[in-house]
């Protein structure tokens, strides 16, 4: 048995690189930076941040589109990838991404003004379904009248 599994909380660093392919899927690439801080043995407080390429694919690339910003706190859950390919100059790179399974918004951070509802989980839907939202947002739709996957 073996288990690949990853779950970061984190803000991220530029907006996300959204494509959309001729078969009709979204993609998006999101840089996420998580942050350790200790301290030292001199008792200085010291800080270390790591880069993750988060990507989303389907209903997940299409929220990431519309709510995560530059800033946004997200929690995402997933898998961890490493492929290689060559760039132009014929070099062999080696790339380790996160695959998201499920995002979920946590809010900005307190210089930037909140423009969406935070707390919204998003998982990766299967294929031809466009948005499955958590067991706790598919009741809150049910009660107002909305329909599970409506954003409004």
């Amino acid at each position: 048995m073996s288990l690949n599994k990853v779950l970061l909380i984190g803000n991220v660093g530029r907006e996300p690189d959204v494509r959309h392919l001729e078969s009709g899927a979204s993609v998006a690439t999101i840089g996420l930076a998580t942050s350790e801080r200790f301290k030292d043995k001199n008792g200085n407080t010291q800080e270390i941040t790591e880069w993750h390429t988060v990507i989303c694919w389907r209903s997940l690339a299409d929220v990431a589109e519309r709510f995560i910003h530059k800033g946004t706190q997200i929690y995402v859950e997933g898998r961890i990838r490493s492929r290689e390919y060559t760039d132009q100059s014929g070099q062999k790179r080696r790339v380790t991404e996160i695959i998201a399974d499920n995002l979920q918004l946590l809010g900005k951070r307190q210089d930037a003004a909140p423009s969406y509802q935070t707390g919204q989980s998003y998982q990766q839907a299967p294929v031809g379904v466009i948005l499955q939202l958590s067991a706790t947002a598919a009741c809150s739709a049910a009660s107002t009248g909305r329909g599970v996957g409506q954003l409004t």
